[in-house]
């Protein structure tokens, strides 16, 4: 039976003069699990009672349906051609649609879907995070041998992008893109956009400090 064949049902055993409890147990006997609940038999015996005549479930307005509508689709695809780095959040606010509605618009109709323009900084993999922990190992049983001796002999390196800018985050990067567009190029980035400082030390303090930039190293210490 589908969903009017057993309001009718309800709505013929209520007439009938049945309870709600009498007409869950009357249909779980005849239905099985496909017996609607008993919440639901409720609510239609009150709709029944309200002088509710049909069945069928009532209009909605702005469905999918109706809120796809020619000139909404043409209104997101307009926004979207202007901003490509635009969120459906404030899409579904400028069109006053609820936010599947506009998403369902700018994936399946209009075909967009979000992707990365720019390469952006990438954190750690595992085999990176494992090979850190092995070291970090190694050294500590060769300073529980001798610490004196390790200290004296241990320089220490670390090294960092400086940028002369911010560097935008992935989900900043994304924009909408056509499936039947090529891919966004990445943007070429000058060299002299950020320099890479290198700095080595030991028990004693900092030993070196090194900066590259386009192709020319600087030595220096703390002070100069």
């Amino acid at each position: 039976m589908d969903q009017k064949e057993k309001r009718a049902v309800i709505k013929y055993l209520n007439l009938k003069g049945l309870t709600p409890n009498e007409i869950s147990s009357d249909m779980k006997v005849v239905l099985g699990d496909d017996a609607p609940s008993y919440a639901t038999i409720y609510r239609w015996i009150a709709e029944f009672q309200h002088d509710r005549e049909s069945t069928k479930d009532a209009h909605r307005s702005g469905r999918p349906v109706e809120a796809c509508r020619e000139e909404n689709v043409q209104f997101v695809n307009d926004m979207i051609m202007t901003d490509q780095r635009l969120i459906v959040r404030y899409l579904a606010k400028c069109v006053k649609l609820l936010y599947g509605t506009s998403h369902h618009i700018m994936s399946d109709i209009l075909g967009y879907n979000k992707v990365c323009a720019p390469w952006v900084p990438r954190m750690l993999t595992p085999e990176n995070k494992q090979a850190h922990r092995t070291t970090s190992r190694d050294n500590l049983c060769q300073y529980n041998i001798d610490p004196s001796k390790f200290l004296i002999r241990y320089v220490t390196m670390d090294e960092t992008w400086a940028r002369h800018f911010d560097p935008e985050t992935k989900l900043q990067s994304k924009q909408w893109k056509h499936a039947t567009l090529p891919p966004p190029i990445v943007p070429q980035i000058a060299s002299a956009g950020k320099v890479m400082a290198t700095v080595f030390w030991d028990s004693e303090g900092v030993l070196v400090i090194d900066y590259v930039e386009r192709g020319k190293t600087c030595y220096g210490c703390l002070l100069c």
